[in-house]
């Protein structure tokens, strides 16, 4: 992608989708660390469909060390690698209660520092909660930087790191859900809707299989 199509390929996102939001459910930056924690490997819906019944019971750090790891896989079980998420989940809040009064930390080094969060999960909650100017590359994020030419890299780390640079200052508050939504939505992983595309025209990849019949 050329650096004069970067302008014009975000205001065309933003102006389909002024304020776009994540599709995990939340009301605390505390249920939001949590659903982003689970959603690893797992869908949004499949996570807020376990949320919806996990938070009116237990949305706080010592609610959900209250339910102890079986009742707590009770709640999450019908998300892949529950188990294992359970455990990071608990140690996670004992950290927040030991090293934070409760509360979930405003910087990078310590949420990277909780068990099962990473540098994606941390992405998402500096920028989702506290509104910090971040870009947590999923896989879609990571298929759209490569295939449209806007920042191909090797890694996660690289393409987020080229994105920092070459996104305009005005779109990296919502530049991660305009990625993400028009990943799962439009240019998708095996057959990128490119008929239906509105930033087709700044986009380096070529389809090499016409529009569908309509």
């Amino acid at each position: 992608m050329k650096a004069a199509d970067i302008v014009p390929f975000f205001a065309t996102l933003q102006a389909a989708n002024p304020e776009p939001e994540t599709e995990l459910e939340y009301s605390t930056p505390f249920e939001l660390l949590t659903a982003v924690l689970l959603s690893a490997q797992a869908t949004d819906v499949g996570v807020n469909k376990a949320t919806r019944k996990l938070f009116p019971v237990a949305n706080t750090p010592q609610k959900i060390l209250d339910l102890g790891f079986e009742g707590l896989c009770e709640y999450i079980k019908t998300i892949g690698l529950y188990r294992s998420k359970a455990k990071h989940l608990l140690l996670t809040c004992q950290m927040l209660i030991d090293l934070h009064g409760g509360e979930v930390p405003r910087s990078r080094e310590a949420l990277e520092a909780l068990p099962g969060v990473g540098r994606k999960t941390a992405n998402v909650v500096l920028n989702v909660a506290f509104g910090e100017h971040t870009l947590a590359v999923d896989t879609h994020i990571f298929r759209i930087g490569n295939r449209t030419g806007l920042a191909p890299g090797k890694t996660p780390l690289a393409v987020e790191l080229k994105l920092l640079k070459r996104v305009p200052p005005q779109y990296l508050q919502h530049a991660h859900h305009w990625l993400i939504l028009h990943g799962r939505y439009v240019c998708q992983a095996r057959k990128p809707r490119c008929w239906e595309c509105s930033v087709a025209r700044y986009c380096a990849f070529k389809p090499k299989t016409p529009a569908p019949a309509s």
